[in-house]
């Protein structure tokens, strides 16, 4: 897989996009809680960061995958984990479904408005009931006349408490489960939906994370997003890409840790030398970074293989798995070598160990991606 000048280029606009629109808030936005998606959406739109690969008739760039592999690996390098996160679900969570799958219409109302990053919007999968499990959701969506009636309830859905549009996956039929689950767009403003609360996480604390519910909520039919019946299909073929995604922002992560971490040893003083100069300090590190080698080779040869039309399942679901055990040893590692200093809340290697622990549970958990490689291997697991 190769790069082009005009990958490099890109690659050199989006750290200066990230170092000036970005990196600067993260200390207020992390406590804050939460960041103003409705001020910096529209600046990455402006800039098509928000539709890199989408058709140029909605206002996508039409790129190839190749820039989305740069645009998540430099978004990593913010220094938090929570506003990539909040910018991935936009462009590669809640709206593609709605490029490849949606009709004219839902794309004009709202996959364009997403794009220029003038409208936020969220996946709604997850329930209280219902997380790795997808085919365990309660959420149902009952047809009246030209509407679905919507009730139910989802849980930990990044963007929550600010879309303007959710993604919604819900049961439109009695069909058991994978069966009868359809995607629908529902926009955020219509009677009946509510934010029930917001919700506080260990790390990624800038994204804003929420529990929805749905009491009878009304959109027309005409909201769904591809063939009534085949959401769960839609999703899953989603989600192997949103595998592959959160791989290439692992590299990100790990590169700018380990990056930090080695300017940080060579000035620290102890034993009347720098401890860049320990030959333990300077092993580990060459090893970690050999491994971070590993991971983006192998997330570039899946990277490639998706854009040759290639089933992806098994390379993503090993990027994943690797990328999440990765980037917390990578995690737990700097930390250690900031000794005590690195323990205060003070220290990036505070927020960068939390915000580690979620790679390995968000997007399907380790055990989830050992278990769909144990049954590609024949285990009946």
């Amino acid at each position: 897989m190769r790069f082009t000048a005009e990958h490099h280029a890109f690659r050199k606009m989006v750290r200066d996009v990230v170092e000036r629109e970005i990196a600067p808030h993260v200390d207020e936005w992390e406590r804050a809680g939460s960041f103003p998606a409705h001020e910096l959406f529209p600046k990455l739109g402006e800039l098509g960061l928000l539709g890199l690969e989408y058709d140029p008739a909605y206002g996508g760039q039409g790129a190839d995958h190749l820039f989305s592999v740069v645009l998540c690996e430099e978004l990593h390098r913010s220094g938090c984990a929570g506003i990539p996160m909040a910018i991935g679900v936009q462009t590669m969570m809640a709206t593609p479904s709605l490029h490849d799958f949606g009709s004219d219409e839902l794309k004009r109302r709202f996959l364009e408005p997403a794009i220029r990053g003038t409208a936020v919007c969220s996946i709604a999968v997850t329930e209280p009931g219902a997380g790795s499990d997808v085919a365990g959701l309660r959420t149902r969506a009952v047809r009246d006349g030209d509407d679905w009636v919507i009730n139910g309830s989802k849980l930990y859905i990044t963007n929550g408490t600010q879309a303007d549009w959710l993604c919604l996956l819900a049961r439109t039929s009695d069909e058991g489960g994978h069966r009868g689950m359809s995607q629908i767009v529902v926009p955020t403003d219509t009677p009946g939906f509510a934010v029930s609360r917001k919700l506080d996480k260990l790390g990624n604390r800038s994204s804003d994370t929420a529990e929805l519910f749905f009491e009878d909520v009304r959109v027309p039919v005409s909201n769904t997003i591809g063939t009534v019946g085949r959401g769960f299909q839609q999703q899953m073929s989603q989600f192997v890409v949103e595998r592959m995604f959160a791989a290439y922002g692992a590299v990100g992560s790990c590169r700018h840790a380990l990056d930090r971490t080695r300017e940080y040893l060579r000035q620290r003083q102890a034993f009347g030398r720098p401890l860049a100069a320990n030959q333990y300090v300077a092993f580990r590190l060459a090893e970690l970074s050999a491994q971070v080698d590993l991971l983006q080779s192998h997330n570039y040869a899946c990277a490639e293989s998706y854009v040759d039309g290639e089933d992806t399942t098994r390379a993503a679901t090993v990027a994943k798995l690797t990328a999440g055990r990765l980037l917390r040893e990578v995690a737990d590692t700097c930390l250690q070598f900031h000794g005590g200093m690195g323990y205060m809340e003070e220290t990036w290697t505070s927020r960068f160990f939390r915000d580690s622990r979620l790679a390995s549970i968000g997007g399907g958990a380790d055990e989830v991606m050992l278990q769909v490689l144990a049954r590609m291997d024949g285990f009946e697991a």
